[in-house]
């Protein structure tokens, strides 16, 4: 019972589910500026256009919560690629509609072609947003995530818990062994059983002795299996920072050590800055016309700064 079969889901695992919430919820959290090449060096644009993206990118979801379904998609539900779909009117952007990882498939045409299909549809990559997370090895324009690197480790966690919880769970656990003479006839039935421990082994004070026969019972103390025994503590804690390592989290966002100012900037400069660079980079590529205008994430304002 202990054992866990059959298919584990990675957005099913606590750690690696909030390891890459924590990123979404951070690259949110992030303010898309609308930069300009100038004569007085980059300066920030505020326009309508930027206003679209920043503040009201898809009318039915706010800036963060449209990020974060794009950021979750591309390093949990889609397998390494996220879809937007912009909606435009005479060349201006109305909409910018993130697709669910389901809806979503990719159609090779040789290696270096390919076609979205989007609920049985096939649409030019040209004309939508195909954000992508560890290019495949095969189809480089494909991504294809973390689900190899992590599938061990996520099942190590769930048997982990199954583990945990079936000890937990378990009544078989007696502290004391009562050995008695089978021969004796209460020993016979569930009732007489009880009624040899009333009899003998029952007090009505704590610590007070037990009288018992010395031809009809021994006693021994035992010692149960615990969870210290099978070393689970130890066991999670290095899946989880096995977890952290792979994703790319410093550990105590898992619930392992503790905060570290120099670890935390260490995050944002190596995990959330590239990943905020792949997308500004095919945001400002396919939305953008002017070649004098860019999208940046505003990536300094997460540093632990003194």
């Amino acid at each position: 019972d202990l054992s866990c079969s059959g298919y584990t889901s990675l957005s099913d695992n606590p750690e690696i589910m909030t390891a890459c919430h924590k990123i979404a919820e951070l690259v949110g959290s992030l303010t898309i500026h609308l930069m300009a090449n100038t004569e007085k060096g980059d300066q920030r644009i505020l326009n309508q256009l930027s206003r679209k993206i920043d503040i009201e990118p898809e009318m039915h979801m706010t800036r963060s919560t449209w990020m974060q379904a794009i950021v979750m998609n591309l390093l949990l539900y889609g397998k390494g690629n996220s879809v937007v779909v912009p909606h435009t009117n005479e060349g201006n952007i109305v909409n910018l509609e993130p697709i669910s990882a389901s809806r979503v498939t990719f159609n090779p045409i040789g290696y270096r072609d390919y076609r979205v299909s989007i609920d049985g549809k096939n649409r030019d990559p040209e004309n939508v947003l195909h954000f992508v997370f560890n290019p495949d090895k095969t189809y480089l324009w494909k991504g294809k995530g973390l689900t190899v690197s992590l599938k061990d480790v996520a099942n190590n966690l769930k048997q982990a818990a199954a583990t945990e919880n079936g000890f937990m769970a378990s009544k078989w656990k007696p502290s004391i062994i009562v050995k008695v003479d089978a021969l004796t006839e209460e020993f016979a039935s569930p009732e007489g059983r009880n009624k040899l421990l009333d009899s003998y082994v029952k007090s009505n004070r704590i610590g007070e002795p037990w009288l018992i026969p010395a031809e009809q019972f021994q006693v021994e103390q035992v010692r149960p299996l615990s969870l210290a025994d099978l070393a689970i503590a130890d066991t999670v804690e290095l899946d989880k920072r096995t977890v952290a390592s792979i994703i790319g989290v410093p550990p105590f966002l898992l619930g392992v050590g503790e905060y570290n100012k120099e670890a935390w900037n260490s995050f944002i400069n190596n995990t959330i800055k590239p990943l905020c660079v792949a997308i500004q980079q095919e945001m400002t590529k396919k939305l953008i016309i002017s070649e004098k205008m860019y999208l940046k994430f505003n990536v300094l304002s997460l540093l632990d700064w003194d």
